[in-house]
């Protein structure tokens, strides 16, 4: 991976940008650059504005909202003879670096769109690529999906913006035909809750799915089970594999934005009290959908345990899971016997890996020259 032991890897860690998770996003990047080998690596700090201004820091410890106030403006070059950061001020020269380390949650980061930009300057990266990352960020397509390759998901309903806007009686009569109530309603491609609403009654519904068509042109509607939150993380390209599960026991009436971030009171139970065939069915599952769903280096993947029942579903993958302090992803490594710092390399080999595969692939067709051939006129 680092041939030259001397050499530190300069790892570009990208955060920020135009999502609702912004604020989560910077949290994250500052665990990930404080988790980082010095010996082996030198983080490059590269934040991304709310309106999309890419500046990179002074100095790699700099307190991350800092950096998104200060610091030279750069853009990515997407030539992969010339990938570089390239600075939009004059006189400063361009910074190469080795691997990018994507902790950006949400729209314009966990979607593919970063993805696409890093494999078209052909740059390796940690994390899922253009596909995975987009069927992960679409729970619509995910559900589709993964019910498709057997993988039990929670009942749901799809519409979208435009729909709700012009006919908003007919979708209101199409989601009380098809759940009871309580319902949740969320955006189909956002994350950390945002925008999200559990449904109690009639009355509710329309202020719901407003506030959800702020955040999101698709719109999802799933039936509201009682059940036990269960996450594990799961770790890998070709072989990956599936922590120990752990639970979430939020102290609201259900795991929102405000209970994840600005609240205290959640409790984080790792591992799960689960019976060993339970944990054993549910790390199978999250490895069957990291596979299923194209994905590669790193996700959270989360379960509902029905109360009543016990039947399992798939709530949604992560394919850039948070790393703060209060994270499930890194918490359940440690609890699996990686350290955070190891668990940063592992992922930094493991964006390496998939990067020489990626390289083997031919991506243009020798055509022979000359009299009778194929471009002959």
């Amino acid at each position: 991976m680092n041939p030259d032991k001397k050499k530190r890897l300069r790892v570009g860690v990208l955060f920020g940008g135009r999502s609702g998770e912004h604020e989560v996003s910077l949290a994250s990047a500052a665990s990930v650059i404080r988790g980082m080998d010095p010996d082996k690596y030198e983080p490059v700090p590269i934040g991304i504005t709310k309106d999309g201004h890419w500046l990179v820091g002074e100095g790699a410890m700099k307190m991350l909202p800092d950096v998104l106030k200060s610091g030279r403006r750069v853009m990515l070059t997407a030539d992969p003879t010339e990938a570089a950061l390239v600075p939009l001020d004059r006189g400063a020269g361009a910074q190469r670096l080795d691997v990018f380390f994507p902790v950006m949650h949400g729209t314009f980061g966990e979607d593919g769109t970063i993805q696409g930009l890093l494999d078209l300057a052909g740059l390796p990266y940690v994390g899922a690529g253009v596909l995975g990352s987009s069927i992960g960020m679409d729970k619509d397509v995910t559900k589709r999906l993964c019910e498709a390759a057997g993988i039990p998901v929670v009942p749901w309903y799809t519409f979208h913006r435009w729909q709700w806007e012009k006919d908003p009686a007919a979708v209101k009569a199409a989601i009380e035909e098809k759940f009871p109530y309580p319902v949740f309603v969320k955006p189909a491609t956002l994350g950390s809750s945002v925008g999200m609403s559990k449904v109690h009654a009639a009355e509710e519904l329309a202020p719901a799915l407003d506030l959800a068509c702020e955040f999101g042109m698709k719109i999802l509607v799933e039936k509201a089970v009682s059940a036990r939150e269960i996450e594990v993380s799961v770790l890998g390209n070709h072989q990956p594999q599936a922590s120990v599960p752990g639970e979430i026991v939020p102290h609201r009436e259900f795991y929102d934005y405000t209970a994840k971030y600005l609240e205290d009171g959640t409790q984080l139970l790792i591992p799960a009290d689960l019976k060993p065939a339970q944990a054993k069915k549910i790390q199978e599952l999250a490895v069957e959908a990291f596979r299923t769903l194209e994905l590669s280096g790193m996700a959270r993947v989360d379960f509902f345990l029905e109360k009543n029942s016990g039947k399992l579903y798939l709530n949604e993958v992560n394919t850039i899971p948070g790393f703060t302090s209060i994270s499930m992803y890194p918490k359940l490594w440690e609890a699996s016997g990686i350290a955070f710092r190891d668990l940063i390399d592992r992922l930094i080999f493991l964006a390496f890996e998939i990067h020489q595969e990626k390289t083997r692939t031919k991506y243009a067709i020798e055509l022979p020259e000359g009299p009778g051939g194929a471009l002959a006129g």
